[in-house]
Protein backbone atom coordinates (compact mmCIF):
# COMPACT_ATOMS: atom_id res chain seq x y z
CA UNK A 1 0.00 0.00 0.00
CA UNK A 2 1.48 3.26 -0.94
CA UNK A 3 2.01 6.72 1.05
CA UNK A 4 -0.88 8.44 -0.25
CA UNK A 5 -3.41 5.43 0.32
CA UNK A 6 -1.80 4.89 4.30
CA UNK A 7 -2.95 8.67 4.31
CA UNK A 8 -6.46 8.13 3.30
CA UNK A 9 -6.42 5.13 6.32
CA UNK A 10 -5.32 7.37 8.70
CA UNK A 11 -7.41 10.14 8.17
CA UNK A 12 -10.54 7.54 8.24
CA UNK A 13 -8.96 5.94 11.49
CA UNK A 14 -8.96 9.27 12.99
CA UNK A 15 -12.85 10.16 13.14
CA UNK A 16 -13.81 8.07 15.93
CA UNK A 17 -10.97 9.93 17.43
CA UNK A 18 -12.12 12.97 16.28
CA UNK A 19 -16.04 12.75 17.17
CA UNK A 20 -15.16 11.32 20.55
CA UNK A 21 -13.07 14.88 21.54
CA UNK A 22 -15.48 16.58 20.18
CA UNK A 23 -18.94 14.71 21.93
CA UNK A 24 -17.76 13.43 24.94
CA UNK A 25 -18.17 15.24 28.16
CA UNK A 26 -15.10 13.79 30.02
CA UNK A 27 -14.34 16.63 32.10
CA UNK A 28 -11.46 17.90 29.82
CA UNK A 29 -13.53 21.62 29.77
CA UNK A 30 -11.78 23.55 26.68
CA UNK A 31 -9.16 20.74 26.23
CA UNK A 32 -11.69 18.29 24.96
CA UNK A 33 -12.78 20.55 21.47
CA UNK A 34 -9.08 21.78 20.98
CA UNK A 35 -8.15 17.99 20.57
CA UNK A 36 -10.82 17.71 18.68
CA UNK A 37 -9.92 20.53 16.33
CA UNK A 38 -6.42 19.86 16.46
CA UNK A 39 -7.51 16.28 15.04
CA UNK A 40 -9.90 17.60 12.12
CA UNK A 41 -7.18 20.18 10.93
CA UNK A 42 -4.63 17.17 10.86
CA UNK A 43 -6.82 14.66 9.24
CA UNK A 44 -7.37 17.73 6.74
CA UNK A 45 -3.91 18.22 5.89
CA UNK A 46 -3.59 14.32 5.43
CA UNK A 47 -6.50 14.82 2.36
CA UNK A 48 -4.42 18.12 0.83
CA UNK A 49 -0.88 16.09 1.47
CA UNK A 50 -2.03 12.59 0.11
CA UNK A 51 -3.42 14.12 -3.30
CA UNK A 52 -0.53 16.05 -4.42
CA UNK A 53 1.79 12.83 -3.54
CA UNK A 54 -0.24 10.61 -5.40
CA UNK A 55 -0.14 13.24 -8.32
CA UNK A 56 3.30 14.07 -7.93
CA UNK A 57 4.77 10.48 -7.42
CA UNK A 58 2.06 9.00 -10.36
CA UNK A 59 0.91 6.58 -6.92
CA UNK A 60 -2.68 6.95 -8.17
CA UNK A 61 -4.83 3.81 -7.62
CA UNK A 62 -8.24 2.73 -8.12
CA UNK A 63 -8.68 2.75 -4.29
CA UNK A 64 -7.24 6.29 -3.60
CA UNK A 65 -10.03 6.79 -5.89
CA UNK A 66 -12.51 5.76 -3.95
CA UNK A 67 -11.50 5.96 -0.98
CA UNK A 68 -10.12 9.31 -0.61
CA UNK A 69 -13.25 10.88 -1.66
CA UNK A 70 -15.12 8.84 0.98
CA UNK A 71 -12.73 9.88 3.74
CA UNK A 72 -13.77 13.21 2.96
CA UNK A 73 -17.05 13.22 2.99
CA UNK A 74 -16.55 10.96 6.62
CA UNK A 75 -14.82 13.76 8.25
CA UNK A 76 -17.22 16.33 7.24
CA UNK A 77 -20.60 14.61 7.18
CA UNK A 78 -19.12 13.59 11.06
CA UNK A 79 -17.93 17.27 11.89
CA UNK A 80 -21.21 18.57 10.59
CA UNK A 81 -23.83 16.06 12.39
CA UNK A 82 -21.42 16.82 15.88
CA UNK A 83 -22.41 20.59 15.36
CA UNK A 84 -25.79 19.76 15.16
CA UNK A 85 -25.61 17.83 18.43
CA UNK A 86 -23.79 20.76 20.04
CA UNK A 87 -26.55 23.18 18.03
CA UNK A 88 -23.84 25.31 16.12
CA UNK A 89 -25.51 24.88 13.30
CA UNK A 90 -29.02 23.98 11.59
CA UNK A 91 -29.84 20.64 10.36
CA UNK A 92 -31.54 21.36 7.51
CA UNK A 93 -28.22 22.93 6.51
CA UNK A 94 -26.53 19.52 6.89
CA UNK A 95 -29.11 17.92 5.15
CA UNK A 96 -28.80 20.17 2.19
CA UNK A 97 -25.16 19.81 2.30
CA UNK A 98 -24.57 15.95 3.06
CA UNK A 99 -27.72 15.30 0.02
CA UNK A 100 -25.61 17.49 -2.27
CA UNK A 101 -22.71 14.92 -1.27
CA UNK A 102 -25.12 12.01 -2.60
CA UNK A 103 -25.91 13.45 -5.76
CA UNK A 104 -22.74 13.82 -7.03
CA UNK A 105 -21.44 10.38 -6.08
CA UNK A 106 -24.49 8.75 -7.49
CA UNK A 107 -23.57 10.76 -10.70
CA UNK A 108 -20.14 10.28 -11.23
CA UNK A 109 -21.16 6.28 -10.46
CA UNK A 110 -23.18 6.90 -13.22
CA UNK A 111 -21.02 8.52 -15.55
CA UNK A 112 -18.33 6.14 -14.62
CA UNK A 113 -20.31 3.00 -16.12
CA UNK A 114 -20.26 5.52 -19.24
CA UNK A 115 -15.92 5.91 -18.52
CA UNK A 116 -16.77 9.69 -18.31
CA UNK A 117 -14.59 10.82 -15.63
CA UNK A 118 -16.15 14.08 -13.60
CA UNK A 119 -13.36 16.13 -12.21
CA UNK A 120 -13.77 18.12 -9.07
CA UNK A 121 -14.42 21.74 -9.87
CA UNK A 122 -13.52 25.25 -9.37
CA UNK A 123 -16.95 25.63 -7.25
CA UNK A 124 -16.79 22.08 -5.44
CA UNK A 125 -13.31 23.33 -4.93
CA UNK A 126 -14.29 26.29 -2.85
CA UNK A 127 -17.56 24.60 -1.66
CA UNK A 128 -14.84 22.14 0.63
CA UNK A 129 -12.69 25.33 1.45
CA UNK A 130 -15.70 27.30 3.49
CA UNK A 131 -16.87 23.56 5.07
CA UNK A 132 -13.36 22.99 6.25
CA UNK A 133 -13.09 27.06 7.58
CA UNK A 134 -17.20 26.99 8.97
CA UNK A 135 -16.14 23.48 10.90
CA UNK A 136 -12.73 24.78 12.36
CA UNK A 137 -14.63 28.24 13.41
CA UNK A 138 -17.65 26.50 14.89
CA UNK A 139 -15.15 23.72 16.61
CA UNK A 140 -13.35 26.66 18.02
CA UNK A 141 -16.40 28.38 18.79
CA UNK A 142 -17.12 25.12 21.32
CA UNK A 143 -14.09 25.69 23.09
CA UNK A 144 -14.04 29.54 23.51
CA UNK A 145 -15.91 32.72 21.61
CA UNK A 146 -13.90 35.76 21.29
CA UNK A 147 -16.40 38.63 22.23
CA UNK A 148 -17.15 42.07 21.71
CA UNK A 149 -19.38 43.52 23.30
CA UNK A 150 -22.47 40.92 23.44
CA UNK A 151 -21.65 39.29 19.96
CA UNK A 152 -19.41 36.36 19.84
CA UNK A 153 -17.06 36.93 16.80
CA UNK A 154 -16.01 33.21 16.46
CA UNK A 155 -19.80 31.98 16.14
CA UNK A 156 -20.84 34.64 13.56
CA UNK A 157 -17.93 33.89 11.59
CA UNK A 158 -18.47 30.20 11.90
CA UNK A 159 -21.92 31.26 11.09
CA UNK A 160 -21.42 33.14 7.91
CA UNK A 161 -19.46 30.65 6.68
CA UNK A 162 -21.56 27.32 7.41
CA UNK A 163 -23.89 29.80 5.34
CA UNK A 164 -21.54 30.52 2.33
CA UNK A 165 -20.61 26.80 2.07
CA UNK A 166 -24.38 26.01 1.99
CA UNK A 167 -24.83 28.25 -1.22
CA UNK A 168 -21.16 27.18 -2.67
CA UNK A 169 -22.87 23.42 -2.15
CA UNK A 170 -25.57 24.43 -4.21
CA UNK A 171 -24.35 26.17 -6.73
CA UNK A 172 -21.64 23.73 -7.41
CA UNK A 173 -23.92 21.31 -7.24
CA UNK A 174 -25.98 22.94 -10.28
CA UNK A 175 -22.46 23.37 -11.70
CA UNK A 176 -21.94 19.66 -11.76
CA UNK A 177 -24.92 18.85 -13.62
CA UNK A 178 -25.05 21.37 -16.13
CA UNK A 179 -21.69 20.85 -17.27
CA UNK A 180 -22.27 16.90 -17.49
CA UNK A 181 -26.17 16.29 -18.40
CA UNK A 182 -24.94 14.56 -21.32
CA UNK A 183 -24.61 11.87 -18.58
CA UNK A 184 -28.16 12.38 -17.93
CA UNK A 185 -29.13 11.83 -21.45
CA UNK A 186 -27.44 8.11 -21.36
CA UNK A 187 -29.67 7.18 -18.95
CA UNK A 188 -32.93 7.89 -21.03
Amino acid sequence: MNLPNKLTIFRVILIPFFVFFLLADIGLGTLAPVLALIIFIVASLTDMLDGKIARKYNLVTNFGKFMDPLADKLLVCSALICLIELEKVPSWIVIVIIAREFIISGFRLIAAEHQIVIAASMWGKFKTTFQMVAIILLILDCAWGIWIGSVNVIHVLGTVMIYAALVLTVVSLIDYLVKNKQVLKEQD
